[in-house]
């Protein structure tokens, strides 16, 4: 039940709650109380008031008498404890929107055991419990609809972003070393090693992965753990923003050839998990007038630069989700938690925009990504370059897609699948200041001249299915250039 807590940092926890001057908005001390719906009540009342105070979690004690703060031990037990025929834990959970962190932990005292929930702190959204929100005012559990702290709330979750909370309170400095890849940080940023413990953490300060803690030792941030994590299983509330690649036989999931779930820091374990990416991406030979060559199918380039998007671009919000990197029999999916900001059919024009401005920064300094807004523009070049069937962006419920398609020969796609390929490519043309003509969609496709009028009837079909549009109406059919659907004015230059 203790998961990554030990003895002595609970009886550390434990001492410092006692020592407080009384109960507060995010501390509550029971005894043997146990009626489920009143527990899943104060998740809620705690979870939110620690938010309101700026508390990276909240505690809810049994075995500690809140008259004089004694320990008297308990006989609550939530590994045993039910609400009907289901597990008190399991159904809490179920009942909390949205589902936050919380973790029972066991202290075996002399007196008795004592169990505290360590519940974290409400995040962007109030949360909620069977449907009603709760906040603690003075010591009392109140609705929260029927105090003004709910207005403060909102407030506060306008302003603290995902990076700045904390992923680990109280850590000793010995073990933050210990949990985070502090070699990787300064590789990536290309300094050397600083001598001693305090150097090492006064740099990780100043980037915010560490802050310290006003008990001692430091807070692990977020932005600290995410990028740089040993470990993401050592933060209970990150564990399940893990990068997982699974490998299916054919081009359905109904059938599995393996899973593999990355659990370095998303900086850390990058390079890592691309090789591991591409080196489960099938390859082919080409054969030259006197070597052998081995052929990606699919541009290394865009690969990265997708698998980096989803990284940087997800909604950490969404709990229990995390990116995926799936590869099938022709394609390969990569999904992030979260829909996108812009519009899909304007990935490529759009101005950057990021949820995760800080991760996106220092993701940037490591020469990871870019925060340019270049890099749909840079996979669909790639994709361009290898003539294979345009990118497809989707957005299924909650989340972002992006599928890369495996070479097809042309008279085989779809006509949507043409038409997609004639947009992007307009696209790209209309962001580098040129136009989509019959000759460029010649040598994207891959066509030679003496089939024209192929690729003229793609044209129109794009133009049909009200992707692009002619630029200039009154030109010779000949002559004529395409620009987006959306495109008003005259590229500069042109």
């Amino acid at each position: 039940m203790n998961g990554q807590r030990s003895s002595a940092y609970l009886n550390g926890l434990l001492h410092e709650l006692r020592a407080l001057p009384g109960e507060t908005e995010w501390l509550e001390f029971k005894q043997n109380y146990g009626d489920p719906q009143e527990i899943g009540e104060y998740l809620s009342a705690l979870a939110n008031s620690a938010a309101l105070v700026g508390k990276a979690a909240a505690y809810l004690v049994w075995g500690v008498r809140d008259s004089d703060y004694a320990i008297v031990g308990t006989a609550f037990d939530p590994t045993v404890a039910k609400k009907g025929n289901e597990a008190l834990e399991s159904w809490l959970l179920r009942l909390l929107d949205p589902k936050i962190d919380f973790r029972f932990l066991r202290l075996d005292t002399e007196a008795g055991p004592v169990i505290l929930a360590e519940i974290a702190r409400a995040a962007r959204h109030p949360v909620r419990f069977a449907g009603h929100e709760y906040i603690r005012v003075g010591s009392y559990k109140k609705k929260l609809k029927d105090f003004p702290e709910e207005r403060a709330l909102w407030r506060i979750f306008d302003q603290v972003r995902f990076e700045d909370s904390v992923a680990a309170q109280r850590v000793r400095d010995e073990e933050i070393l210990l949990q985070l890849d502090y070699p990787a940080y300064f590789h990536l940023l290309g300094v050397p090693l600083p001598d001693g413990r305090a150097a090492i953490l006064d740099a990780l300060q100043r980037d915010r992965l560490v802050a310290p803690c006003e008990a001692g030792g430091f807070d692990v941030t977020n932005l600290g753990a995410i990028l740089f994590a040993r470990n993401l299983g050592d933060f209970p509330r990150l564990k399940r923003k893990s990068v997982r690649v699974i490998e299916y036989r054919g081009k359905g999931r109904t059938e599995g050839l393996g899973e593999r779930e990355h659990t370095k820091g998303y900086a850390s374990g990058f390079e890592g998990l691309i090789d591991y990416v591409n080196a489960k991406l099938p390859t082919h030979e080409v054969i030259g007038q006197a070597l052998r060559r081995t052929i990606p199918e699919f541009p290394a380039p865009a690969v990265r630069e997708l698998v980096a998007n989803a990284l940087l671009h997800q909604d950490f919000s969404v709990t229990g989700a995390g990116p995926m990197v799936e590869i099938f029999d022709g394609r390969i999916e990569i999904t992030n938690p979260g829909e996108p900001l812009v519009d899909t059919r304007r990935f490529l024009d759009s101005p950057p925009a990021s949820r995760n401005e800080a991760l996106t920064s220092l993701m940037r300094r490591f020469d990871i990504c870019e925060e340019r807004g270049g890099g749909i523009d840079k996979v669909v070049e790639q994709v361009e370059r290898y003539q294979l069937p345009a990118p497809l962006f989707e957005v299924p419920p909650g989340s972002t897609r992006v599928v890369l398609f495996a070479r097809t020969p042309l008279t085989d796609m779809h006509s949507r699948e043409r038409v997609r390929a004639c947009y992007l490519h307009a696209c790209l043309k209309y962001v580098t200041r040129d136009f989509l003509t019959n000759t460029s969609l010649r040598e994207r496709f891959g066509v030679k001249t003496n089939n024209k009028a192929t690729v003229s009837r793609y044209i129109r079909e794009a133009v049909a299915a009200g992707a692009i549009k002619p630029f200039d109406e009154n030109a010779s059919p000949r002559l004529r250039k395409y620009v987006p659907f959306w495109a008003g004015v005259l590229p500069t230059g042109s």
